[in-house]
């Protein structure tokens, strides 16, 4: 007590540098509990005095020791995430006292520089990485991505994918990440054709009619390939997105079963007809025609597209019982077919022509790619 008697007095009269160093020696006294009961009690005095220091100098000394202690005062941690960015960040980055409610508040009353600090602690919880997601810049969400100690929930992907999805910073942090969502995936998906079809020389080289109908149509092939990375278990929300969006319309449930995403296509069964997964995946692993189509009848699916998903399906079927070899080119070919071949005419034919002339564009790529590589 004697000797933090004598340091009050003389830090009236003390340098600047002197009475950070000093702050700074008292904090970390303080917090190894190297001092006596009494003279902790007189120590902890003497740090909140420091508080009211006219240099932001000494105030950050005294961050800089105590910032990463479970023992520091409670009241000058408070005090110190209020001071000045320059102090408050060293607080705000690292003290274990801070509670989420106190990290939230500095969320939402603080600027991007502050809001990305906290975005990078070593733990953000799931409530905190929530209100980053609602309320955080698109820096501060980005640094939060990035952050493997941060714990994020579906819905905050979201609202970062909805509120910054358009941002390039963000939406390559979100894409990148394994925890997204697919729903969230196609979202950005759909923000990036968007931003695509207004750009200045998209429209200038195809003009606003062809590139809306070319991004919306590159949109619709991106999702069926989105549909090879999502699990099972993600089909029910993806799902809900593109009913939602108006998107899970029946030529995209065409596109799905020419593209052999049987799984996916039953999951929408299921969501569109109602019936039981147990039963929607009994049909399609070995239902007759007449029980098919009266399921597709119960998902809303025009009987005109019934025939050309039977034949796709059966044909899957063998493939994967080990019955054949096939790809998308053979089964939209024989879909295709099935519509009278290449002199077909119709809104459905154009369809599977395209999703035909697709797959062999691809084939030849891959043919061509591979021929180089030899």
């Amino acid at each position: 007590m004697v000797v933090v008697s004598h340091f009050l007095k003389w830090i009236y009269t003390a340098r600047v540098s002197e009475r950070a160093a000093a702050a700074h020696a008292l904090a970390r006294a303080y917090v190894n509990c190297e001092l006596p009961f009494e003279d902790r009690c007189a120590a902890e005095a003497a740090l909140t005095l420091l508080l009211d220091d006219a240099s932001s100098k000494v105030r950050l000394a005294m961050a800089e020791a105590l910032s990463m202690s479970h023992h520091a005062p409670l009241q000058i941690i408070s005090a110190l995430a209020a001071d000045q960015p320059e102090v408050a960040g060293v607080v705000l980055a690292r003290s274990p006292l801070l509670t989420d409610a106190d990290l939230i508040n500095r969320v939402a009353a603080s600027q991007k520089a502050t809001q990305k600090l906290i975005a990078d602690r070593p733990v953000v919880s799931m409530a905190l990485s929530a209100a980053i997601a609602e309320i955080g810049e698109a820096e501060a969400c980005a640094v939060l991505l990035a952050n493997s100690g941060a714990d994020i929930a579906s819905l905050s992907f979201r609202r970062m994918a909805e509120r910054h999805g358009h941002l390039p910073l963000v939406r390559e942090a979100l894409i990148s990440d394994i925890r997204l969502p697919a729903d969230c995936r196609h979202m950005l998906l759909v923000k990036l054709g968007e931003t695509l079809k207004t750009s200045p020389l998209v429209m200038a080289l195809m003009g606003a009619a062809r590139a809306d109908r070319v991004m919306r149509d590159a949109c619709v092939k991106a999702s069926v390939t989105l549909i090879e990375g999502t699990r099972q278990e993600e089909h029910a929300a993806l799902i809900e997105h593109l009913r939602l969006r108006g998107d899970l319309t029946a030529s995209f449930l065409i596109r799905t079963i020419a593209h052999g995403k049987v799984d996916f296509f039953g999951s929408a069964l299921v969501a569109l007809s109602q019936q039981s997964e147990a039963r929607v995946r009994a049909l399609l692993a070995g239902g007759h025609d007449v029980a098919l189509q009266a399921l597709f009848r119960g998902a809303g699916m025009a009987a005109a597209t019934h025939a050309v998903i039977l034949r796709a399906l059966k044909i899957w079927r063998e493939v994967a019982n080990g019955k054949r070899v096939a790809g998308v080119q053979e089964v939209s070919w024989l879909m295709l077919k099935e519509l009278g071949g290449q002199s077909a005419e119709g809104d459905l034919a154009a369809l599977v022509k395209s999703i035909h002339l697709g797959a062999l564009r691809e084939n030849a790529r891959g043919h061509a790619l591979a021929i180089a590589a030899a």
